[in-house]
């Protein structure tokens, strides 16, 4: 009897162990993000999540009424954790594809983009048919839609990937990479901080691309409550005010060339 009871109290403490502790709390939103792309997903001085993808979690969490956590994960641990149930939905500047969209569901589009380039000043390179060329470096950051372009229809040039974006700047710095595929914001951030060794080249090439937030696939209810607070929000000028306090100078530049702008 004594063996049988401790049994059962060593098997009701494993799954107590196993689910128990793992039981979400219904009262915190968790949101994964990689918090190395600034604007839209970085840390502040203090090493605080910070950011326009922060911002708009922290809007999402007041809207459905639930403490928002930040979880900051690698970009190829996002959608795996998102499938584990570590995470309840993405905000990580993440694009809108037919393959990711076989293993989560994604949200109506809260914006869009487009990709360009970095290039090296003494690339020579002045259009993207440049770089389908042997010889040509190109430099990528792994899992993203540039990775994808670059691989499917640059297949004359060398690909390199790599597992951040601060890499593939310094390899279009150093002159090992001809050029950075990645979208038009970035692009346009980078050439200004490295004017001395790098031009942007921001005219489309493609066809625009659509961010959304991702959640479990099947998991309809806080799919609906968050397409609800997307168009909220947009209507209530959330994504004007985000504009204004991250990418002013960004949005006068686009109107100047006459780009689509980014939450429009």
């Amino acid at each position: 009897m004594k063996k049988s009871v401790s049994l059962l109290l060593a098997i009701t403490l494993c799954l107590f162990s196993v689910y128990g502790c793992s039981k979400k709390d219904n009262n915190k939103l968790v949101v994964g993000m990689e918090l190395a792309y600034p604007p839209f997903e970085t840390k502040d001085e203090a090493g605080a999540p910070s950011g326009i993808s922060v911002d708009l979690a922290y809007a999402l969490g007041e809207y459905v009424s639930k403490e928002v956590v930040i979880e900051n994960t690698n970009w190829d641990g996002l959608i795996p954790s998102l499938q584990t149930g570590k995470l309840d939905v993405v905000i990580s500047s993440m694009t809108i594809t037919e393959d990711r969209g076989k293993v989560v569901d994604f949200s109506i589009p809260y914006s869009h983009s487009y990709l360009a380039l970095l290039i090296n000043k003494d690339s020579g390179v002045t259009s993207i048919d440049d770089l389908n060329q042997e010889g040509r470096v190109i430099a990528v950051k792994k899992g993203t839609t540039g990775y994808i372009f670059a691989n499917k229809y640059l297949t004359n040039a060398q690909v390199n990937s790599f597992t951040s974006e601060n890499a593939c700047v310094t390899e279009v710095k150093q002159g090992k990479a001809d050029a950075f595929i990645y979208d038009q914001l970035t692009i346009y951030r980078q050439s200004q901080e490295n004017l001395d060794t790098t031009v942007a080249l921001l005219i489309p090439f493609q066809e625009g691309e659509n961010w959304g937030m991702a959640v479990k696939k099947g998991n309809t209810e806080l799919l609906g409550r968050i397409n609800q607070f997307i168009s909220v929000y947009r209507e209530q000028g959330g994504f004007d005010k985000l504009t204004e306090k991250h990418l002013s100078e960004e949005k006068q530049t686009f109107d100047s060339l006459g780009f689509p702008w980014f939450f429009d």
